[in-house]
């Protein structure tokens, strides 16, 4: 990461907590490692990318439902999945700073680097070798790339490096009133399961017809030795998954189609189109025919979003046969059972919010020759703007503040509205910038005599008169689903 990017990272951090989105937990007993507590403005934030997942994934598509799983399942679910045998991590530890890494992610880091300073051929040199190693599951080959790379110890800049050693991330406690004689259970490490092991349950109940799709957005636990990247690499962490179920055959058909349509959803958003990128697999977990990222980059590189991924029936045979319980569906069209195969969806929302703060933070010098002027400014979708609208009396006092309740307790049943009457104007405006919120709406004297207002916009600073009757249709058209909504259509 380049001087600039790491300062830019650095703010961004900064400012999620000094506004109130993200913070770290248990801060004042010193924080827990890869822990966050999401605030008041980042959990709007938050719930608004979950609305704009769930509305793209259930409301606009008339084959595909929701549901909500447990998080504990019962712990045959994990061995028939293959996380209790093979959920591991290859990880290796520096010896004088005593800290643990995963020796993949050291690699990738230094491939990162070498684009940066523009080494493109030891990057692609780089890169092939560690798909090798990774391809092999050839743990010694990756601490020699470590070497051979000279890569260095973040903390304590030595390569007094252990072996290489897979590490299972699972976290595990004990079901029942006493530990002893309890059954040992398991935090799920991925919502997919709860999908899968309901398939039938949501496909007789619902009278749902192949090729349909049950989506699920939940919390999820990974005992991740590294914390890192702020929110990019959580112990706890949420995800937004689908599970499109498609007849044998068709599924590479359905993979391309779904690839094309997750990337979609992202630019919708208007992020700059290039920070996007699709990274083929080339070394495909056990389950899967075919696999890609939709990478973003970050200031510290790109880094997956969002995976797509072909899961065959791999899922739904192990199911049948560590259960017992066939997971057949009958296919009318064909007269003939089979297990379906399924194509996967599956994005964390914890990274999701980093990307959306990421891409729209922006530090802007307003300076003229009169005088120094600058501004922190999210530039939110206003879909996704945690605050719709802010409603700014010029002054406190000649009935402002009580026309300003009147505009707040007219909008506020449609939309999440700020009432700000404290400081100059000048600085709410650089205030609810700095939050992302779209419009800002400023009564003075003239609202009295005319019934309206004036419209400042978040991005061009641009200001309009327009009638206090037109707000909620105003508010609406800019900060509504509908208009976002219509791009994926």
């Amino acid at each position: 990461m380049s001087k600039n990017n790491d300062e830019q990272f650095k703010n961004v951090i900064s400012h999620a907590k000094e506004y109130g989105f993200v913070f770290p937990s248990s801060e004042i007993y010193d924080g827990l490692s890869a822990v966050y507590d999401y605030g008041q403005l980042g959990t709007e934030l938050k719930n608004n990318i979950k609305t704009y997942w769930w509305k793209a994934m259930v409301q606009l598509n008339d084959n595909i439902v929701g549901i909500d799983s447990a998080i504990f399942m019962h712990p045959k679910i994990w061995k028939a999945s293959g996380h209790v045998d093979g959920f591991n991590d290859p990880m290796i530890d520096n010896k004088d700073s005593k800290k643990r890494y995963r020796a993949d992610q050291l690699i990738e880091d230094k491939i990162a680097r070498f684009e940066k300073d523009g080494k493109t051929e030891k990057a692609k040199t780089l890169q092939s070798e560690l798909d090798s190693a990774l391809e092999a599951d050839d743990l010694p080959r990756l601490k020699t790339l470590i070497e051979e790379y000279e890569i260095v110890c973040p903390i304590s800049g030595t390569r007094n490096w252990t072996e290489v050693r897979q590490f299972n991330l699972m976290f595990s406690t004990q079901m029942g009133a006493m530990a002893d004689g309890s059954d040992e259970v398991y935090l799920r490490p991925e919502t997919a399961q709860g999908i899968f092991v309901n398939f039938l349950n949501v496909q007789k109940s619902g009278r749902m017809k192949i090729p349909f799709g049950i989506a699920q957005i939940g919390k999820a636990f990974r005992n991740e030795v590294i914390a890192r990247q702020f929110i990019m690499r959580m112990r706890e962490f949420e995800q937004m998954e689908m599970q499109f179920f498609v007849r044998p055959g068709t599924e590479l058909e359905w993979y391309e189609k779904w690839k094309a349509l997750r990337l979609k959803w992202h630019l919708a958003l208007k992020p700059e189109a290039s920070k996007y990128r699709y990274h083929d697999h080339v070394k495909l977990a056990h389950y899967a025919n075919a696999a890609v990222d939709i990478e973003y980059e970050f200031p510290f590189g790109f880094k997956e979003v969002e995976g797509i991924h072909s899961r065959t029936d791999f899922d739904l045979s192990q199911h049948q046969k560590f259960s017992g319980k066939k997971m057949q569906y009958f296919d009318n069209e064909i007269n003939q059972s089979y297990v379906p195969f399924v194509i996967e969806t599956s994005i964390g929302l914890d990274r999701m919010f980093l990307t959306a703060l990421c891409n729209a933070y922006e530090e802007q010098d307003l300076s003229t020759e009169d005088k120094q002027d600058s501004r922190r400014v999210l530039h939110l979708h206003p879909a996704l703007a945690p605050i719709k609208a802010a409603i700014l009396p010029l002054t406190k006092k000649d009935g402002l503040p009580e026309k300003a309740h009147e505009i707040v307790n007219a909008l506020r049943l449609d939309f999440n509205i700020q009432y700000d009457e404290k400081d100059s104007i000048g600085k709410r405006y650089r205030r609810q910038d700095a939050i992302g919120t779209p419009l800002c709406i400023t009564i003075d004297h003239q609202s009295l005599e005319d019934d309206t207002v004036t419209i400042r916009h978040r991005d061009s600073m641009e200001q309009e008169r327009v009638a206090i009757a037109q707000l909620p249709q105003m508010v609406q058209a800019i900060a509504g689903w509908k208009g976002l909504l219509q791009e994926l259509l």
